[in-house]
């Protein structure tokens, strides 16, 4: 007797936007639509950070809309509103795989229009990894805080190794958490992330952390591979990620456009900081992505 799937959260998928990837889960995904459902002149995907969901980007979405572009976005696997098990991969690139699908998909309805990527941390690893595999795909990309480089503080020799023997015997096993204070400077915003329930707010899984450590290790490896244009948004206060990341990208890259910029002060989601703050975020954001638009061929 088949019974109709649905999200974690016990709703029918069949109620829910969505696609069904190569593993045969369910994708939640979300679209904001420029204004008055006109034909948009730029396709965007936001892919979000570890733990957290689609959902929350709505004032990223805000702008870019208003400026033509139809903004999509899909829960990773693992989170949110997405099958599988919770923050636990057992390959990072299936992240990157479902994020080519969730573009074809787009793509297909819309052809022949710029495509641009948003990744927020480990979704900022997520696109630089989709641009390496599709170079010819994306007119540019914006990283916000990407995850390039690996924490010093958790990845010293001895903690990789351990994590790497639970990954073998008990992947689900947690090891550290994200404290929602160092998310942002904005009390609000803290407070939203920290009582959200669709973001995971404990541990993150070891077999998670050690998938994550090999695709920065790809990443770092074959960074000259990166030709996409791309923006990369990092403040400085930020302990989630490293911030030397943004220098080795300007450094490594062979993309011809490449642009770093760099907010004093700012903690890890700039794009949630204190409104006055984050409207200077969204600003840049939207203006890099829109002069690219209307460049694009």
């Amino acid at each position: 007797m088949s019974t109709t799937p649905t999200s974690p959260q016990g709703v029918p998928y069949e109620e829910l936007p969505h696609f069904v990837n190569a593993d045969g889960l369910h994708i939640y995904t979300k679209c904001w639509q420029p204004p008055d459902n006109s034909t948009p002149s730029a396709l965007c995907l936001i892919l979000h950070g570890v733990g957290e969901h689609c959902e929350r980007y709505d004032t990223v979405a805000a702008p870019l809309t208003g400026s033509g572009i139809m903004v999509f976005a899909h829960d990773h696997v693992g989170h949110g509103q997405s099958e599988g098990i919770r923050v636990d991969i057992k390959d990072f690139n299936i992240y990157v795989r479902d994020t080519i699908q969730h573009v074809d998909r787009i793509t297909e309805h819309y052809p022949n229009l710029p495509v641009f990527l948003i990744g927020h941390s480990m979704g900022g690893t997520v696109a630089i990894l989709a641009a390496m595999e599709r170079p010819d795909q994306f007119t540019g990309m914006v990283l916000v805080a990407p995850a390039v480089v690996e924490n010093p503080e958790t990845a010293t020799t001895c903690k990789v190794f351990m994590a790497r023997i639970l990954a073998y015997l008990a992947p689900q096993f947690e090891i550290g958490k994200i404290e929602p204070k160092y998310i942002s400077r904005d009390p609000k915003e803290v407070e939203r992330y920290a009582t959200d329930p669709l973001v995971w707010h404990r541990g993150m899984k070891a077999r998670w952390s050690v998938q994550t450590l090999e695709a920065l290790k790809q990443l770092q490896e074959n960074m000259s591979e990166i030709k996409v244009p791309f923006l990369v948004m990092q403040g400085d206060k930020d302990v989630l990620v490293e911030s030397v990341g943004a220098t080795l990208l300007m450094e490594r890259a062979q993309s011809k456009d490449k642009q770093a910029q760099i907010y004093p002060g700012y903690y890890h989601a700039l794009q949630f900081e204190p409104p006055q703050d984050a409207a200077i975020v969204l600003r840049d954001l939207t203006s890099w992505i829109v002069t690219r638009m209307k460049q694009a061929p």
